[in-house]
């Protein structure tokens, strides 16, 4: 009887703690911006690009037509994790374009027209970039910063779980913190002075959230989570 007791309890832990690693698994899927199936589309993308393009391997160019399409198809039905659901109409218009170049990269991969083949494969190319560049996070640090509040904003806030916000909300600001003191791009020079106050704004507000460890007041910290995530997309539109 014991044995079977026992035997019991090793199997409810073992569940348990299954579901509770699968829902952390699928947590960490939904706050990376990463699109598996646009990654695997590199792969030909590169080929045609860097080799068969430059050479102007015709025979090469027509030959992964196939490929071009059975991979973009997944592309195509490929969902987007929680952390980029802001950049769904963007997704969208952009995959509008890409699978317009890919009819337009098979059309002329099946014709004969060497010039129009290859300026199907730039276009392909260009429309390809265009789909990564609406998902790669701005920068590191502000990815990081999205990361964390995107699991406040999406979870911990919708369940009123204030304790657990504010048991994160020292590791927000160290993240704001890091924001603050990164390099900008040579690309982004002209924003410098925006960038920088936006950067500032939002280190404050982070602190403002932190500041509210010792209170019970769930409409206070809803203001200061709904002010972070404010500043924070006032941010990110910088970019």
């Amino acid at each position: 009887m014991i044995k079977k007791i026992f035997l019991l309890v090793v199997l409810i832990v073992l569940f348990v703690g299954k579901n509770i690693f699968s829902q952390h698994e699928d947590q960490m899927k939904e706050t990376e911006s990463k699109v598996p199936e646009l990654e695997q589309f590199h792969e030909v993308i590169y080929s045609i690009w860097h080799t068969a393009y430059p050479e102007k391997d015709y025979a090469a160019l027509r030959s992964y037509a196939g490929e071009v399409n059975s991979l973009a198809e997944k592309i195509y039905s490929a969902r987007l994790p929680g952390i980029l659901r802001d950049k769904k109409a963007k997704w969208e218009k952009g995959i509008d374009e890409f699978k317009k170049s890919v009819n337009g990269y098979d059309s002329k991969a099946a014709g004969k027209d060497d010039a129009a083949l290859l300026k199907a494969a730039e276009v392909l190319h260009s429309k390809y970039e265009m789909l990564v560049r609406v998902i790669r996070p701005v920068s590191k640090e502000v990815d990081e910063f999205h990361q964390q509040l995107y699991v406040i904003y999406h979870t911990y806030l919708p369940n009123k779980d204030y304790k657990k916000i504010l048991s994160v909300s020292g590791k927000l600001v160290e993240k704001a913190e890091a924001i603050s003191k990164m390099k900008i791009s040579q690309k982004l020079e002209a924003k410098a002075e925006k960038i920088n106050s936006a950067a500032t704004d939002l280190l404050k507000a982070t602190k403002d959230l932190d500041s509210l460890k010792k209170t019970t007041k769930g409409k206070d910290i809803n203001l200061a989570v709904e002010k972070v995530h404010s500043k924070y997309q006032s941010l990110e539109e910088l970019f």
